[in-house]
């Protein structure tokens, strides 16, 4: 009886150290802004949200998927600058309408405070998606130019339509199109 208490006893704590595990392992929601950016942002941009999944067609969201897990579409974390300071790629889009841009956002946190900037504006008709890149050599398409970027760049691409790259050149944001 006493070894079968023991045993009880045993399997009761392995189950509840499963469970706690389990638990601790459940992903977070992979658009979630810091609480203190998501209020700046509600307030400087009202009327809009976040990309995220639900927001692209299914065949987008498998592409998304496919090259980027379970990953925010519409939000990125990225040293941009270089300077190791939590900075955020943000993708906007407002409601439902015909005359829908999606914009780009870089957020820096600077002290407590967030340095809020817009890099750019694009069509939403078809709702494009973001994300990061590592330093290196970048040609544009549309034009002979090539950016070298020391730091990590942001991506934003309208699914087999085009895309364009966003880098920090120390001095100004440099943009180059890398598909039409």
């Amino acid at each position: 009886m006493r070894l079968k208490s023991i045993l009880l006893c045993a399997l009761g704590l392995y189950l509840f150290s499963a469970n706690q595990v389990a638990v601790a392992e459940q992903p977070q929601n992979p658009c979630a802004l810091p609480s203190d950016l998501h209020d700046e942002i509600t307030k400087k941009y009202p009327g809009t949200h976040l990309v995220t999944l639900s927001d692209l067609d299914e065949y987008n969201r498998k592409l998304f998927r496919k090259d980027h897990g379970g990953r925010c579409p519409g939000l990125v974390k990225v040293d941009f600058y270089g300077d190791r300071k939590p900075t955020w790629a943000l993708l906007l889009i407002p409601g439902e309408g015909s005359n829908r841009k999606a914009e780009l956002v870089v957020a820096r946190q600077l002290g407590r405070g967030w340095e809020i900037s817009s890099l750019d504006t694009v069509d939403a008709s078809e709702v494009p998606v973001i994300w990061r890149q590592g330093p290196g050599k970048y040609d544009d398409i549309s034009e002979p130019k090539t950016i070298r970027a020391a730091n990590p760049v942001i991506v934003i691409c309208g699914y087999e339509v085009w895309a364009r790259l966003y880098a920090w050149t120390g001095k100004e944001v440099e943009k180059a199109q890398l598909s039409d």
